[in-house]
């Protein structure tokens, strides 16, 4: 059984015999979004048909490839496919970026955002993602009431963790973390999570980001004060910043706080989802140790 509706634009079944042509090869020209799905998965349900209106919204800027894992279990374990649904960008050849769960329609285009351009002609995608605008405390609300209504869907919990580390109330999301099953705990939002939470634990008791650039503008080796101000700036969504601190760090007291500049750096690659920024840091860190 498929639900992949063969009149859509921009939407295929992926099989064993045509994965190699049309999502390997066909990728070096255009991304591909590949949704893994079954029939008995109740989030896929709603994932599915969300996915295949970004498709058409994008009008030929990615192509969506639906993989029934039950069907195809080799292209499944290929991809290391732990849970469903699992969604999977493909570009040049190679997994870009990907998540796990079903996705709000806003984060599914702040997602495509991040690697995908409208092509011309998809004037309601360009709309679409600047209208993209549920604030985080609006996504823990919804989220909260969408688990009251249904609270066996552990990926919603997990979607809650991360709205409420959007926030700033780490605690909540450190108890929502702690409380998901097994299956989940390996996700890749999971591990990042994870790690953003242990980051945030450096900043107990710390200054405001403010009163922290003014410590460090008045003594720029105030270690202590720089370090906490890259943990402030790197969960306030100012990565490059926040790196920039730790780097400094480095470059002038290594060995500061028992090399406290290269754990900070090694944790703060963990959390962030931009491989473009985490090569070039990852880079200028190496260029200072070696």
């Amino acid at each position: 059984m498929t639900v992949t509706d063969s009149t859509l634009p921009h939407v295929f079944e992926v099989t064993q015999d045509n994965f190699e042509a049309d999502v390997l090869q066909a990728s070096l020209n255009t991304p591909v979004l590949v949704d893994f799905w079954a029939t008995w998965c109740e989030p896929c349900k709603t994932l599915g048909p969300l996915l295949e209106q970004l498709a058409a919204e994008y009008n030929g800027a990615f192509r969506l490839g639906k993989i029934d894992v039950d069907a195809h279990q080799q292209l499944a374990a290929m991809f290391g496919i732990r849970s469903i649904p699992t969604v999977m960008l493909v570009k040049d050849g190679q997994i870009l970026d990907g998540f796990a769960g079903a996705l709000p329609l806003g984060q599914l285009r702040e997602f495509l955002s991040r690697h995908v351009q409208p092509l011309e002609g998809a004037p309601a995608a360009e709309e679409a993602v600047a209208e993209a605008v549920e604030s985080p405390e609006d996504a823990v609300n919804r989220l909260q009431q969408a688990i009251a209504a249904e609270p066996n869907q552990d990926e919603l919990k997990l979607d809650l963790a991360l709205a409420l580390m959007r926030v700033g109330n780490v605690a909540g999301a450190q108890a929502e973390l702690d409380a998901l099953p097994a299956k989940l705990a390996t996700d890749a939002r999971a591990v990042r999570l994870r790690s953003q939470l242990d980051l945030a634990r450096a900043l107990d008791g710390a200054p405001d980001l403010a009163t922290l650039r003014q410590r460090v503008a008045a003594d720029p080796a105030d270690w202590a004060a720089r370090d906490q101000l890259g943990v402030r700036l790197l969960l306030e969504n100012d990565a490059a910043a926040g790196l920039d601190q730790f780097l400094a760090i480095l470059e002038k007291a290594r060995d500061w706080n028992d090399g406290a500049a290269k754990k900070r750096l090694l944790a703060a690659f963990a959390t962030l989802d931009d491989a473009e920024l985490v090569g070039r840091y990852r880079r200028r860190m190496a260029s200072l140790l070696f």
